[in-house]
């Protein structure tokens, strides 16, 4: 095992978990971060992780989760405070001399958003930029597991359909699990990669209609896409008890959507892993157990860093119900 340590924040997210068992596959050893002690760290641990409980919003828990790592994975909910945590981690980097941060950002993030979340993902960015941390910017479009988060997956389980406020907008899902051989092959060979911002796309681009007709040839039953209105899915988030950063958040993105931002194809992934991501074929017959019924496993709209981001960025809420990678 490699005697220099990872750190992976939101290590009991999506993009997270994955990425701690990416590294101690190649053999090095990693610190997970996590909020409480439950059995995801208990899993993270019997994979051979050293697990550390901590909040990013604790100056000191920033810094003694860097303190004897070189290299860390930063993912934030999406929630307030991500501008303070990314100082705070800022700050704890510089002490600790780590040799790159991986930052989970969004492709939404922009100066410009009219997403409070993605404007805060676009100055996070800036924060570690200007403190002279070394740092690769990843910014995923939709993640691939917006298929398992309850809403998409009830009425794909019990209606065949998918709707969402997307209208004819495109993108190709992007993985968390393939997202992490990313992030765990940029943690170990950084160089080439410091100072960059890589867009994180699926490999196929489709709007709605076709990610639909992808579900439906693994599941062998017609899925269709019924478009619905934004403000008709904000009544649907207030109805779940969503918090309003949240909704705001995503009805904000979905038109950014519909206006292109999020549409794109892998151009990094396939080339850097040597593999290509998954397809949404590949992607739903992998999870094809969680399209048999709708219970509680996969409800989550993760904030731990699971996958809105940044998801991706992840998103949560308590744990329960959507989650916007970008």
């Amino acid at each position: 095992m490699s005697a220099e340590k990872i750190l992976v924040t939101g290590a009991t997210g999506e993009t997270g978990r994955y990425t701690v068992q990416r590294l101690v596959e190649r053999g090095h050893a990693v610190r997970a971060l996590v909020h409480r002690e439950d059995a995801r760290s208990e899993a993270l641990r019997s994979a051979g992780a050293e697990v550390v409980v901590g909040d990013l919003l604790e100056h000191d828990d920033a810094i003694r989760a860097t303190a004897d790592t070189t290299a860390a994975y930063f993912c934030y909910p999406i929630r307030p405070g991500l501008i303070q945590a990314t100082a705070y981690f800022a700050d704890a980097a510089k002490r600790a001399g780590l040799e790159t941060v991986v930052n989970l950002s969004q492709i939404s993030a922009r100066e410009d958003s009219k997403s409070h979340a993605a404007r805060d993902h676009w100055i996070a960015e800036r924060v570690f930029d200007w403190s002279g941390v070394p740092v690769v910017h990843l910014r995923p479009t939709f993640f691939a597991q917006w298929l398992l988060y309850r809403f998409s997956r009830a009425t794909i389980v019990e209606e065949g359909i998918i709707d969402l406020p997307l209208g004819k907008g495109r993108h190709a899902p992007i993985a968390a699990e393939d997202q992490a051989w990313l992030i765990a092959a940029i943690l170990a060979e950084p160089a080439a990669h410091l100072g960059k911002t890589y867009p994180l796309h699926g490999p196929i681009e489709q709007d709605q209609a076709g990610i639909a007709a992808a579900v439906s040839e693994v599941l062998g039953r017609k899925i269709s896409y019924r478009p619905m209105t934004v403000p008709r899915y904000r009544e649907r988030l207030e109805q779940a008890g969503l918090p309003e950063f949240l909704i705001q958040h995503l009805c904000a993105v979905f038109l950014d959507y519909q206006d292109g931002i999020f549409s794109g194809e892998d151009k990094i992934i396939a080339e850097v892993t040597g593999q290509r991501p998954m397809t949404v074929q590949e992607f739903v017959t992998l999870h094809r157990d969680a399209f048999n019924a709708v219970s509680t496993a996969g409800n989550a709209v993760s904030t731990a860093g699971n996958a809105v981001s940044t998801a991706g960025n992840a998103v949560s809420t308590a744990g329960n119900a959507v989650s916007t990678a970008g």
